[in-house]
């Protein structure tokens, strides 16, 4: 019986994932000034094959965080505070307030 999903086929050609320990030791081996192989594709090539701007492995995307309505508030309060404290003419740089 074949797997309708395809999932068996890919997973057996998929290759397997370099550990941190073989990619240290690959970039140790490598000269800087050495050629690049024939085979090498360039990052800006690469990059345009994908869809998005940034690829997954670079900068994954950025996820929504399901907050309570308390966090706008308090913002805009210490937003205010810092505001007031200036109008005034304090500093609070060193979390004292002194005459500027």
């Amino acid at each position: 019986m074949t797997d309708p999903t395809g999932a068996g086929t890919a997973a057996a050609t998929a290759p397997e994932p370099f550990s941190d320990d073989e990619l240290a030791e690959l970039a140790l081996a490598t000269t800087p000034h050495e050629p690049l192989g024939d085979d090498a594709v360039p990052l800006s090539v690469y990059l345009s094959a994908l869809p998005g701007p940034l690829p997954d492995w670079y900068m994954p995307p950025a996820l929504a965080r399901g907050g309570g309505r308390w966090r706008g508030p308090v913002i805009l309060a210490v937003i205010a505070a810092f505001l007031v404290i200036d109008a005034f003419g304090l500093c609070s740089t060193y979390g004292q307030l002194v005459v500027a």
